[in-house]
Formats: structure tokens, sequence, C-alpha cells
């Protein structure tokens, strides 16, 4: 089985913080290192076509305001090609805020100075008007601005991309520098995704779900049960527009992740019964190896493991309620960033890419569901079998439907 567990920040929670930057690197080792060659050439990136793409999800209309938050030197020429392309739609060009070092001029209008002069207390009050916020490589959610501009999000209002240009991990589940071979697929992603076809799958099968229990189970012991009523399913599958912001549900339904790819709900946590297994793996910055978690009503009722026990318990601990309770249920469906079959072998884009499957653990407020206190872990397994009622939707990491 092949899985990998990383911790998320949630905003407000300085614990959390220091912890998601404190492990990001202590990912387990399940198997053999393998990915696409670092020292391949460089890549041409069209960026004149990805503003174009990125333009097209977003849907701008007349008057609509965009800023753009990111780090200087990693992306400027498609910066310009957004900025460009929302002023010729009629937007107002708030122009890009810089995460790290100095506002360069070309970025530089009166908001982004009035931002940054602000004290962050005031940001969402600054940002408040703000219509559309792309987040740019180099800009996180840890970054000030962006952090406000989610608070914004939380009072029903906005929209955003995630247009991170990373996320790719080896099959032992370190987190990989861009390559090259990367910005290839990426590139490619975005621009031949059938978005029209990735919408249509996302909602037959959030279709399925509504009525039926959802099954997940691994070959090596994973086997959990679930149902999501009336929960609200994110459908990650591209569109950035303002009538799709308008039918949000939550926090994580404006925030538009580009590449497209996964759906994620929170289920409802009495539903949630079973085992979770993982391979070894990091807890608390120690290595767990035969760990294996089970749930009643969405809370963790057993832990055991082949050894390392201990820290896994002082995690969960460490994180109050939320260090065992359910979070979340996430299955990738595009196609194009599936893990490869033959080859060098790697996990795309957060797993977004078709029968990638994320079972998570802890406070999933942001997608609609009860459980707070800010802790977040996600576990992603490439092996997994889904069955929905009848219905099996992945067999053994292989989306079939």
């Amino acid at each position: 089985m092949h899985v990998l567990t990383e911790f998320v920040r949630a905003p407000g929670r300085s614990m959390v913080r220091v912890l998601a930057l404190a492990l990001s690197h202590l990912l387990f080792a399940c198997g053999p290192s393998e990915a696409p060659p670092a020292d391949a050439a460089p890549v041409t990136l069209d960026h004149a076509a990805l503003a174009e793409a990125l333009l097209h999800r977003l849907d701008l209309q007349p008057g609509e305001r965009i800023l753009l938050v990111g780090a200087p030197g990693r992306f400027d020429p498609l910066i310009e090609e957004l900025r460009a392309g929302a002023r010729a739609a009629g937007a107002e060009d708030l122009g890009a805020h810089a995460v790290q070092g100095a506002q360069p001029d070309a970025w530089r209008t009166a908001f982004t100075d009035e931002l940054a002069g602000a004290d962050d207390g005031d940001l969402p009050g600054l940002l408040a008007d703000v219509d559309v916020g792309v987040m740019m490589p180099g800009a996180t959610t840890t970054h000030a601005v962006y952090a406000a501009m989610q608070q914004v999000l939380r009072g029903a209002s906005g929209r955003t991309v995630h247009f991170h240009w990373a996320g790719a991990y080896s099959m032992d589940g370190r987190l990989l520098d861009q390559t090259p071979a990367f910005d290839a697929l990426y590139q490619d992603v975005l621009l031949r995704t059938d978005y029209a076809g990735l919408a249509a799958a996302q909602g037959r099968f959030e279709a399925a779900m509504r009525g039926a229990e959802v099954h997940v189970t691994t070959p090596s012991g994973t086997d959990l049960r679930f149902r999501i009523a009336d929960r609200p399913v994110t459908r990650q599958d591209g569109d950035a527009s303002a009538a799709r912001a308008r039918r949000a549900r939550n926090l994580i339904d404006r925030e538009v992740e580009l590449p497209a790819g996964a759906i994620r709900v929170a289920p409802i946590e009495e539903s949630v019964h079973g085992t979770i297994v993982f391979p070894p793996t990091f807890w608390n910055g120690s290595e767990v190896r035969g760990l294996t978690l089970t749930f009643e009503s969405g809370r963790v009722s057993d832990a055991s493991a082949e050894s390392g026990i201990e820290a896994a318990v002082a995690e969960m601990d460490a994180a109050g309620p939320a260090g065992r309770a359910f979070r979340e249920f996430a299955l990738g469906f595009n196609p194009l960033l599936a893990v490869p079959d033959v080859g060098d072998r790697w996990i795309p884009y957060y797993g977004y890419g078709a029968g990638v499957v994320r079972l998570s653990l802890g406070d999933n407020t942001e997608l609609g569901g009860a459980v707070g206190g800010g802790y977040v872990r996600w576990n992603f397994f490439t092996d997994a079998t889904v069955t929905v009622g009848a219905e099996t939707w992945v067999d053994g990491g292989r989306m079939i439907r």
C-alpha cells in the first residue's frame, strides 16, 4: 500500500503551523523512491496559453476586482499576462502582492501599497471588496495577505484560484522539488483537461454517494464505511467563475484548484466506522510501523501498532479532540494526473489524479463538517478500492467508472 501523510496548517493555529513546517519533510518510506529526472532539459512554458486557460476558468466579469499573490522570480511573465488579460476583460487590476522579498515595481499599484503598509488585523477589511484572488506559486495560506483573504472567503464572499504549481510526491512519501518533467506535465494537464467531462464524472459520483454507503478498502487492511447525506461535496472541476462561487456552501467551494481533479467531502461524523491501516509513517516526528486506527461514530476508538504507538498517541493527544476525529474523504478524478502505471511512478499534484484516495483526520469546518480544533492530517492511498452502494468506482487505485 502506498500512502503519504502531511500536516496542514489551519488559520489561527500557531502550534499546527509550527508542526506543519517541522514535519513537512518527515514522510514515511514504504518502497523505492522513483520520480522523473531532475536533470531533464528545461521546459519552455507557454505563459500566454496558461494565462488564457486560467482566465477562461475564472470567467472574469467587467468591474470585478482581481488581486494576485505570489513570489517574485517565479512565474513573473505569467503574472503580467494575467493582469493584462484581466484588464482586457474589463476587470479592475489590483496588482500583485509579493509574499517575500521586495515588491517589484511592475507589480505595484495603490492597492498593493496599501496592503504592504497595513497591520495584519486590518487586512480582511481591506480585502473585503476583492472579488477574485489568485494564489500564485510561492504563496501559501500562511502568508498574511492570503490568510486574510481566507477570512473573506469564510464570510461567504469572493473566490480564489490556487495555482500552486507544486505538490509532486515520490512513492516513498517525499515531497519532491519541481522539475522540468513536472512543469511539462502540469502545463499539459491545465491546457488539455476535459473540464466538462471531469465535472460530469464528479457529478455522477456525488449523486451516487447521496443515497448510499461509501466503502473504502486497501490490500493492507483499511476497511472504512461512511455516509455523506446532505453534506457539501466540493467538486474541484476547474470552474472558478462567479456563478460557481454564488453556489458555494463552504470555504473550499470558493478556493478552486488548477490543475483540477478531486472531489472532497466531510462525511456525517457519526456514520464513519471501520479501520484505516497505515504503512510505516511519521507521527510526532517519529516513525510508526503497522499503525491501525479503528473508528466508531467518526472517532478513533482504538489505536495499535507494531512499533512506535507512543508517537502516534502523543500526536493525537497534542491535537486535542480533533486528533481522534475523522475529517475528510477525497477522491481524484483527473486521468491526466493519475499515478503512472509504468516507469518512474510518482503522485502528481496532491493526489488529484484518477483513483487516488485521501482519508484525513482533524478539523473539517472548511468542508462544512462539525469537527473544529485546527489540527489536520492528510493521508493519501494509491491502491484503494472505493465502492458506493453496490457499484465499484475505484478498483485497486484504478478509476473504472
